[in-house]
């Protein structure tokens, strides 16, 4: 189906990197955005026509980081320190869950972020398969990865390995990316993580990985390397702008540096790392340095939403009361974290996260007359400071409409909730 989306707000790429607002008409056809107002071209095709009057029609926004098949936790294990959190409560728990119980904690997951406004996510699981087939499913873009540990990937590792290597035969696809991902320094070995270096340029895979996320990690890297956890990935040549580092909140001057020179992309995840008392990640210096910051939720277990519209509205908070300066990480910024810096990490640079010529035809329509947009005096700051994911009533990816008028054709969401309450009632 082809789409002239007529009478609506477009958020489309401004001068000076920035966002702007404008008025025009929209065209979409095979799953891609053919223009923006008018075009030499003939577009006198069999467009289907929507009339978006009162809405702004924009980007969905990218989840760069999160885990779905742990959406079930939501609430089962908070107020507690962090390994306690991580050791005690959440890894025991994950060894106990069945495959069933994970595609339907990952269903739930898409719907809370698609009803909030996320076209495209990238995740780290432990059920094979459960996560692509939630995202295919739910008609969404996933950048998915199977975590690995271990101490050789071809030997204790291999079993997680042959995970990904399935799913890639199985899932991949044009909504579907399979993602190599160690989980973290502290679970895999030096050599594991140049394994999957090799591994990924074979492959031509991206690597995603969790770094610098607590004060132990840091301390017990020193003591076991006698240098960073940053300084150390880059030893394996991990870094690079494929990779993409989830949290980062613990980073030295050098270590800033040592991304930016690299190329590798950060995301953060404000809410989770606030809420687990790791701290708040040094974005105002690495924004600074010229670093690709992407935005994330992390998992339920520890944010505990999914919602980017509530993380965006964190990230800016936050980091201007840790900068005691009201123009430090601006709304303009914020919202390029969510959409069009991630499409950069995915290797999507001007096709993914914004409204272009040739963009990919993931959009979201947005009810500028929701009281907490209303009166709109500045969008763009609203989309920030003001939105709470509910304004969001219709969802488009690759040109289909996943969810229309906040309802999801052919998925039984009744079905959904029951078999997570059925996991959660048998394992929690």
């Amino acid at each position: 189906m082809n789409y002239k989306i007529i009478n609506a707000k477009l958020l489309v790429p401004g001068d000076n990197g920035l966002s702007e607002i404008v008025s025009k008409d929209l065209y979409i056809k095979d799953g891609q955005i053919l223009a923006v107002g008018s075009s030499d071209r003939d577009l006198n095709d069999d467009f289907q026509i929507i009339d978006a009057k009162n809405m702004l029609v924009m980007p969905g926004l990218i989840n760069m980081h999160t885990h779905v098949y742990m959406t079930l936790f939501r609430g089962y294990a908070d107020d507690i320190d962090f390994d306690n959190w991580l050791f005690g409560r959440i890894m025991p728990a994950e060894e106990k869950l069945s495959p069933e119980a994970a595609y339907a904690s990952s269903m739930l997951g898409c719907m809370e972020m698609l009803k909030s406004g996320t076209t495209c996510f990238m995740d780290m699981h432990l059920f094979r398969g459960q996560s692509c087939r939630a995202a295919k499913d739910m008609g969404m873009r996933a950048y998915i990865g199977r975590g690995l540990v271990g101490e050789d990937l071809y030997k204790d590792g291999y079993f997680r390995f042959e995970d990904s290597l399935c799913e890639m035969e199985q899932y991949q696809s044009d909504l579907i990316k399979i993602v190599l991902s160690p989980h973290a320094i502290y679970t895999c070995s030096v050599k594991l993580y140049e394994q999957v270096v090799k591994e990924c340029q074979k492959h031509g895979l991206l690597m995603q990985t969790h770094l610098s996320e607590s004060v132990n990690e840091i301390e017990n890297c020193y003591k076991k390397y006698g240098i960073s956890p940053v300084e150390l990935l880059e030893r394996t040549g991990f870094l690079n702008e494929k990779s993409t580092l989830a949290h980062c909140v613990q980073l030295s001057e050098k270590d800033i540096e040592i991304i930016k020179n690299t190329g590798a992309n950060v995301v953060t995840n404000p809410a989770s790392n606030s809420k687990l008392g790791n701290g708040f990640a040094p974005i105002n210096s690495m924004r600074e340095a010229g670093v690709n910051i992407c935005l994330g939720t992390d998992s339920t277990a520890s944010n505990n939403t999914l919602n980017m519209f509530r993380e965006m509205g964190i990230l800016s908070t936050i980091h201007k009361g840790v900068a005691r300066s009201s123009v430090a990480a601006p709304a303009q910024f914020v919202l390029k974290c969510a959409t069009s810096a991630a499409g950069r990490a995915l290797g999507l640079e001007n096709k993914l996260g914004v409204i272009a010529p040739g963009a990919k035809a993931d959009i979201i329509f947005v009810n500028l007359r929701s009281e907490s947009l209303f009166p709109n005096n500045d969008i763009i700051a609203s989309l920030c400071y003001s939105a709470n994911g509910s304004e969001v009533e219709s969802v488009m990816i690759d040109g289909k409409f996943v969810m229309k008028d906040r309802t999801f054709p052919g998925i039984d969401t009744e079905k959904i909730y029951a078999d997570v309450q059925k996991a959660v009632d048998m394992y929690l």
